[in-house]
């Protein structure tokens, strides 16, 4: 069962008034090997009570997480050479510019 099925389980859960506590043993019950967590029961039912009753996930603003930037990756790439054979920023810097 995927997530999306048990969003809408737990919404049924929740319109028939039954508490997030009953809710986990039911899907623990039912789906032992695959049922949701407790704080994910409790944060749906939170987001119905402010009647958020879609059983869709919302876009998240900012950067995906797939993003590489250059620029990290050379910072990172110093901070490696330099840690790992104690030279200067500098002489990374050279080194690093003239590959």
């Amino acid at each position: 069962m995927d997530k999306k099925e048990f969003r809408v389980l737990i919404k049924y859960c929740f319109l028939k008034e039954i508490n997030t506590v009953e809710a986990k043993t039911w899907l623990d019950v039912e789906f032992p090997d695959t049922a949701p967590g407790k704080s994910t029961i409790k944060d749906w039912y939170a987001k119905f009570r402010r009647g958020e009753m879609s059983t869709e996930y919302d876009e998240r603003s900012g950067r995906p997480k797939g993003v590489v930037i250059v620029e990290n990756i050379k910072k990172n790439h110093k901070m490696i050479l330099n840690d790992d054979i104690n030279i200067s920023n500098e002489t990374v810097h050279i080194s690093f510019t003239n590959i």
